[in-house]
């Protein structure tokens, strides 16, 4: 059944694009051929319902209702299928293997891999488990957990003893506050690893990436380290993060384990 206000409604928010973020009035009715009393219906109940805003200029741009409905839908998707494009892209820049995981308990869970085609490296298969305390991975999903959650996760151990668990602490404090781990792989010999948070609209830690290749000499870490938190922050944009991440490890300091 055809519904010719919604059809026309659509229409005028496709006219929006990247390089086209505000359109004039008689742009949208010259264009969509719509008469002037019809289209000041059209924009009135769009901006009423928050999906059009007007400016100043008398101009009209895509208003916070329809990131609204996006970030709803994207939501709705796997977490696998939001980061698999953006995993594919990592890889393909970098060279290098790339992984998706969640914490799951005092482990890490793999959900995705995109294996380097140039690089061997270890090959981790999806659903594989591996001690969070002992992976890049892991250490940038345990630094979002307040203080006193830590403690609980590992209240039977302790990591091998109070001293050993306020090093580990105290690690996960600097893991914080630089937003990212990078270095030697712990599993293997000769790895070398970044390892980036992913984070939904509430700014929680939800998931990370990383990307992972044979230590070599002429291995350029800081444009990968750099590659994997755009990747990261990228994949949290999907997920209703701000576009710029705020200074995430204040708060987390000023609370002592």
């Amino acid at each position: 059944m055809s519904v010719p206000a919604l059809e026309r409604g659509i229409a005028i928010l496709r006219l929006f694009r990247r390089d086209r973020t505000t359109i004039a009035a008689s742009e949208i009715a010259a264009e969509l051929g719509l008469a002037r009393s019809s289209l000041h219906a059209l924009l009135a109940a769009l901006t009423q319902l928050g999906l059009l805003r007007r400016l100043s200029s008398g101009h009209f741009a895509l208003d916070a209702g329809v990131l609204a409905i996006g970030f709803e839908y994207l939501g709705s998707l796997p977490i696998t299928e939001l980061a698999a494009g953006v995993l594919e892209r990592l890889r393909d820049e970098t060279g290098w293997s790339t992984h998706l995981a969640i914490l799951q308990g005092r482990s890490i869970l793999y959900l995705s891999r995109f294996g380097s085609r140039h690089v061997l490296t270890r090959n981790v298969t999806v659903g594989s488990l591996l001690p969070a305390h002992t992976t890049a991975l892991g250490r940038v999903m345990l630094c979002d957990l307040e203080p006193e959650v830590l403690r609980t996760m590992y209240a039977d151990d302790l990591l091998g003893g109070a001293k050993a668990f306020a090093q580990f602490a105290a690690r996960l404090r600097d893991d914080r506050a630089r937003g990212f781990v990078a270095g030697p792989g712990y599993h293997e010999p000769g790895i070398q690893v970044v390892a980036a948070p992913v984070r939904d609209a509430s700014l929680r830690v939800v998931a990370a990436i990383n990307a992972v290749a044979v230590e070599q000499p002429d291995n350029d870490l800081a444009s990968i380290t750099s590659a994997v938190v755009t990747a990261a922050h990228e994949l949290s944009r999907m997920l209703g993060a701000p576009h710029v991440l705020p200074n995430m490890h204040e708060p987390f300091l000023e609370k002592q384990l």
